[in-house]
């Protein structure tokens, strides 16, 4: 009876674990090193990150490659092409509306991405209380906006900031503004007009990831920094944020990437870019080049040109994230 109650409490055989003892051989001790299926240790994993390699690899990789090997002619896809060399770089350094678009894309990146992140940590914050009512339906409309069509955020947006009989400016009026102001031909407007959709559009998204990272936050801290006689506001300053300096970095980094990609709002206000180009972003810059201009060599020129823009901020961001890792491990 002992050696069947001993047997009994004994684990069963796993299906997913080998049957043999690990000390039988060498075979043995190498599969027993990763648990898991052993098929899936071996090279069936190529076959499941396979979709992904082709995928990229027909719709990132050779796009990038034939982007920079037409770069290097004066591209015509029905006629015959012309090999210019480093023409259209040099060109297009030397192109005032590369700057001025530059100068546009980073305006509407300050304009969005800052008041954007501190509004989204504020909702973020409000959400986390215990105490909200109807925290699931308020944590489901956030993302209403970024599903939203941008034709139709645009076209409620310019009735919104209409010059002479948009709500923004009867807002204006009644707080003492007697000048209309005109979103579409300033330049700094058109801008704040660009930052508030884009804003609007993807608030709730960071919301829902700070959301997240605060919800992974150890409720002793709180609990402690209670004890010690910590106001809501202390324990949001000196334990909420510095919890959430990882997420901040990577939502500034996607942030600033995702604004180096702004197309379809400015496109929709003004294909051309506007009077006086205030709408001209980089892409928009680069869209007008291929496909009204005719010039794909030039706008593939242009496409490197932000993909060497968005490298350094990924350096950027490497560096960054590696300080604020080892900061954290000291």
């Amino acid at each position: 009876m002992s050696e069947v109650a001993e047997r009994g409490r004994k684990k069963a055989l796993s299906p997913w674990k080998s049957k043999s003892p690990q000390g039988s051989s060498s075979k043995a001790k190498k599969a027993t090193q990763f648990p898991g299926v052993k098929s899936l240790n071996g090279k069936w994993g190529y076959l499941y990150v396979a979709p992904f390699v082709v995928m990229f690899a027909i719709f990132g990789l050779a796009p990038v490659v034939y982007s920079v090997y037409i770069s290097f002619f004066h591209w015509d896809p029905l006629g015959e092409s012309t090999f210019t060399g480093l023409h259209n770089f040099d060109r297009l350094l030397h192109d005032s509306d590369l700057w001025l678009a530059l100068r546009n894309t980073f305006s509407i990146w300050a304009l969005s991405t800052f008041p954007q992140m501190l509004m989204a940590i504020g909702l973020a914050n409000i959400l986390r209380n215990t105490r909200l009512r109807g925290k699931s339906f308020f944590r489901t409309i956030l993302l209403v906006p970024n599903i939203t069509s941008v034709i139709a955020i645009t076209i409620v947006f310019s009735q919104l900031f209409g010059r002479d009989f948009g709500i923004i400016n009867d807002i204006l009026g009644w707080a003492g503004f007697s000048h209309h102001i005109d979103f579409i031909e300033g330049v700094i407007p058109s801008h704040v007009q660009i930052a508030t959709m884009i804003t609007w559009r993807w608030i709730g998204y960071n919301t829902l990831i700070f959301l997240a990272s605060m919800l992974a936050i150890p409720n002793e801290l709180y609990e402690s920094s209670s004890v010690d006689g910590a106001s809501k506001w202390q324990q949001f300053r000196y334990v909420t944020l510095p919890q959430l300096k990882n997420t901040i970095t990577f939502v500034l980094i996607v942030g600033t990437i995702g604004g180096l990609q702004v197309f379809a709002e400015p496109q929709q206000l003004a294909s051309d870019g506007g009077s006086s180009k205030q709408f001209l972003t980089l892409t928009l810059f680069l869209y007008n080049q291929a496909f009204v201009n005719n010039k794909y060599g030039y706008a593939a020129s242009i496409g490197i040109f932000i993909t060497f823009i968005v490298l350094i901020i990924s350096a950027v961001n490497f560096v960054i994230t590696r300080k604020i890792s080892n900061d954290g491990t000291r």
